[in-house]
């Protein structure tokens, strides 16, 4: 177990500070790791997903001895160590050949995994089409009913939403669509098909029954249709697998209940628009709050101003004085000279 780091200076302190959780989360990372033997198709799905994963991806080069499912020491180590939330853990032996974990952590503990075993593998660089830029989020396409139904395509659609999911965005701009992941399964048995048959009935742990998972990428094209909305294309891009379900292990429900809660919002988040959303309140693109007053129709006249002694209304009026005196005084002098004259 890791020691409790205290921060020596601000420096490390706002890297801790950056560690915490969020309401809003950054991008997870997640970490390749090779087993003892992972096989020349484990290692190419693994360089494909991590292409598609960039720059939220950290590969492990060297071998190690690693089982999640008996021991998970070494991955709560990492997960601390790098920051990271989400491992891809590739292991070929002869009783699970050419299979892959996936593993889930939270607050640095192992919270879930999930094993496929890879049934077929076509790699990205069969395909000679344009590629989709790292960073970009990707529309995601799942195409069956047991993604909401059954317990073990639940998992597993969360697992991969979790994966491809980027940086949370406000706006989608059509520019940015870059690509698709669509994630299909084979012909459902009758026993998973049949809405009459409960869960129950079927072990969870019979995944020969279990229909097989595929997985296909696309680019996306659009191209002009002659009016506003513009024809959208689908180009294989790769890489192209076909996984089959294997073994599974279940989030703990405190563990999994600390994970979905949304933590409080504290008063200066709330006014910089984070929480509930305030009227006529507003952050700009500085971050600076910004808010609109309504107020009823105002009489300048009345309006307070700088005060000046030049501008006094009594020192106006003596002025007015003093020269309407002495023109009244050169008046009367001209009356007296031409008297006298």
């Amino acid at each position: 177990m890791l020691r409790t780091v205290k921060p020596k200076n601000a420096r490390s302190k706002r890297a801790l500070q950056a560690r915490e959780s969020k309401e809003i989360e950054d991008p997870r990372t997640a970490i390749f790791v090779k087993g003892t033997h992972a096989g020349e198709k484990v290692n190419g799905v693994m360089k494909d997903l991590m292409a598609l994963k960039r720059p939220n991806a950290i590969s492990f080069s060297k071998k190690n001895v690693v089982r999640p499912f008996e021991d998970a020491s070494s991955l709560e180590f990492w997960a601390q160590k790098n920051d990271a939330s989400l491992f891809v853990v590739g292991q070929s032996t002869k009783k699970r050949p050419d299979g892959m974990i996936f593993v889930r952590t939270f607050d640095n503990k192992v919270l879930d995994m999930c094993e496929v075993g890879v049934e077929k593998w076509i790699p990205m660089n069969d395909f000679k089409t344009a590629k989709s830029t790292p960073g970009h989020k990707p529309l995601m396409h799942f195409a069956s009913e047991l993604f909401d139904s059954h317990p073990r395509f639940q998992q597993l659609k969360s697992v991969l939403l979790d994966f491809f999911n980027g940086e949370v965005i406000d706006g989608i701009h059509l520019a940015g669509l870059e690509h698709v992941i669509s994630v299909t399964l084979s012909p459902t048995p009758e026993t998973l098909n049949n809405a009459t048959t409960t869960l129950s009935g079927v072990s969870s742990e019979s995944t020969t029954i279990l229909p097989k998972v595929h997985i296909r990428t696309y680019t996306i094209r659009l191209l002009s249709s002659g009016t506003r909305i513009p024809r959208v294309e689908l180009v294989p891009m790769g890489p192209a697998l076909d996984l089959a379900l294997r073994r599974h292990a279940d989030a703990d429900p405190e563990m999994l209940k600390q994970a979905l809660k949304r933590p409080k919002l504290k008063k200066q988040d709330v006014e910089k628009g984070l929480g509930k959303k305030r009227k006529n309140m507003e952050v700009d693109e500085m971050g600076d709050l910004r808010g609109r007053i309504h107020l009823e129709k105002q009489d300048l006249g009345r309006l307070q101003t700088r005060k000046m002694k030049g501008l006094k209304k009594g020192r106006e009026e003596d002025l007015d004085g003093e020269s309407g005196d002495e023109s009244n005084e050169e008046m009367a002098g001209k009356r007296k000279r031409m008297r006298a004259e």
